[in-house]
């Protein structure tokens, strides 16, 4: 049985996609290395369809890449999938899965974990949101803010559907516009503690 890690104050970056979000899940993990000290939590939004995520990203990066399952401890270095028909929230340095608590309609599990995020996790937060319809984690991004996280949009000119980042910007609490090249950086950067946020920037549109 594993240990528990000694703290759970490590970065947590949660990924939120869904329709074009495989492409923008590749190019990110592509370009993120995988000795960051981060655990990486991507929220795919989907309500009926089996997730082969943990199967396809793999073959993306060098960190281990994990169906999320109850109680699962979250550790840095590693890439983490939600599995489909379930909310995600974290509690006690592990995952904690619940029946979906919006079955019909768009679901909203990137808000339900990033709220959960925002009350439970001791690290650094940073919140992504990539390619995807509808607009969900775009009402828990003020949140992520206010607790001194750090909020980033794919650039809409580069994803496959930009409904999902469109309305993460549109609620005003984005830090930074970028393509999924560019937002692997600015984790890396965050992670080695060479840039701690927007400070006075508003917001970077960078291309790929």
């Amino acid at each position: 049985m594993d240990a528990k890690p000694a703290t759970t104050d490590f970065p947590i970056v949660c990924v939120g996609g869904s329709a074009g979000g495989l492409d923008a899940y590749t190019r990110l993990l592509r370009h993120l290395p995988n000795d960051m000290g981060v655990a990486i939590v991507i929220v795919n939004h989907l309500r009926t369809v089996a997730t082969h995520l943990h199967e396809i990203l793999p073959a993306h990066t060098k960190m281990p890449v994990e169906l999320i399952t109850e109680r699962l401890l979250i550790r840095p270095n590693q890439v983490f999938i939600i599995p489909a028909q379930r909310d995600l929230h974290v509690f006690n340095g592990e995952f904690r899965l619940k029946p979906i608590s919006k079955p019909r309609g768009w679901p909203d599990v990137i808000t339900v974990f990033l709220r959960s995020l925002t009350q439970h996790w001791d690290g650094k937060l940073i919140a992504v949101i990539v390619s995807g319809y509808d607009g969900d984690g775009a009402e828990a991004l003020c949140g992520i803010k206010a607790g001194g996280g750090i909020t980033i949009a794919q650039a809409p000119d580069t994803a496959g559907q930009p409904d999902m980042p469109e309305s993460a910007i549109a609620s005003g609490c984005i830090d930074f516009i970028l393509s999924p090249e560019a937002i692997a950086q600015k984790i890396a950067s965050i992670a080695r503690g060479d840039d701690q946020g927007p400070g006075s920037i508003a917001a970077e549109a960078l291309q790929p």
